[in-house]
């Protein structure tokens, strides 16, 4: 029971991410957003798998893992703190959010590599195909099934007293797309995400204005479906520690403290490298740096799917645990404190 819990609460946290995805900021810091983010995926993905399988000898697969899970930015993680900071609509910010953006549509369709190369048992040039074709089809075709049942929610929504229509219709809608995914052999994480991503009141569709949701129901769909949402995804980050068993772990031993500390410094230079590569200012790079770090709930997923592929055994997955908490934690500390020192430096100017 707390499995099928956790897997509606999975489905649900990719539905948040791609509701809080914005496509136009990507388009707005277009070149710099870019830059950050495949900089940001490509450099501790290589780097992770090639120190995964060539310094501690682990097979290509488990590799792939280690360096997937250290690719994705956490954009509901970093989306909090630069609004808590009030650095949203900072060039910086926007660079970063769109930079998120794209980072999480990379991490997902790498998820679904990741999936079927884990229920296959191997990587073949023909699942990849297969896998990247279904991807492409289901990003073009769920969008547009998902605007236009929108469209019939928000239709009975305005017309009927039924109470709760909307967050029950959405989370229908959520395991649907999973279904839809999974039929047409795709991942069922890319429904919770694909649905999400075209509800989102930042989301367009390139072929006219009849199709495009309303802003204020976005937003009610939102706010309506943010308590389920808060509901159900503590379940999968439960089910992410249950496993973890904490006495089998040899703590004397010097694996898991070279291993966590080895890829705890690919996460953290892998996603500066990416910054560093834009023409901004030195300041604001280790600002996009810093606030690219956090992993969140998109390395647990990818960890949590090593685990349970028995790709990764108790030692990887602790040792990735470990990773992705500190590189969770420790990023919003750095940008406040950065923030800080910079408004004391430019008082001291002024």
């Amino acid at each position: 029971m707390i499995k099928l819990l956790a897997a509606i609460g999975i489905l649900l946290l990719l539905f948040e991410v791609g509701l809080e995805t914005d496509i136009r900021k990507l388009m707005r810091t277009g070149r710099s957003s870019s830059i950050v983010a495949f900089g940001g995926f490509l450099i501790p993905f290589v780097l992770g798998f090639f120190l995964a399988h060539q310094l501690f000898d682990l097979s290509v697969l488990v590799s792939l893992f280690i360096g997937g899970a250290l690719t994705a930015t956490s954009i509901g993680i970093t989306i909090r703190v630069l609004t808590d900071l009030h650095q949203r609509n900072t060039r910086e910010g926007q660079i970063v959010l769109g930079a998120a953006v794209l980072d999480d549509v990379l991490g997902v369709v790498l998820l679904a590599l990741l999936y079927e190369f884990s229920i296959a048992g191997g990587i073949t040039l023909a699942n990849t195909s297969k896998v990247l074709a279904f991807i492409g089809l289901f990003f073009i075709l769920a969008p547009i099934a998902a605007k236009l049942i929108s469209l019939l929610i928000k239709h009975f929504d305005d017309i009927s007293d039924i109470p709760c229509l909307i967050p029950t219709a959405m989370v229908s809608l959520v395991l649907l797309f999973a279904w839809l995914a999974h039929e047409m052999g795709a991942p069922e994480l890319l429904g919770g995400f694909a649905a999400g991503l075209a509800l989102s009141r930042r989301f367009f569709l390139p072929f006219g204005m009849a199709l495009r949701t309303e802003p204020e129901f976005s937003e009610r769909i939102e706010s309506q479906m943010r308590p389920i949402i808060q509901l159900f995804t503590p379940i999968f980050f439960v089910m992410v520690g249950l496993p973890l068993n904490l006495k089998a772990i040899d703590w004397t031993s010097a694996f898991i403290w070279s291993f966590s500390l080895l890829f705890l410094i690919v996460a953290i230079i892998g996603k500066f490298a990416g910054a560093m590569f834009t023409g901004e200012p030195l300041r604001k790079r280790v600002i996009i740096g810093v606030a690219m770090i956090p992993r969140g709930e998109m390395g647990l997923i990818f960890a949590e799917l090593g685990r349970t592929s028995g790709i990764f055994d108790n030692e990887i997955y602790a040792g990735m645990i470990i990773v992705i908490a500190f590189t969770t934690l420790l990023p919003p500390f750095l940008m406040k404190y950065l923030y800080r020192r910079t408004d004391r430096h430019h008082s001291y100017l002024t």
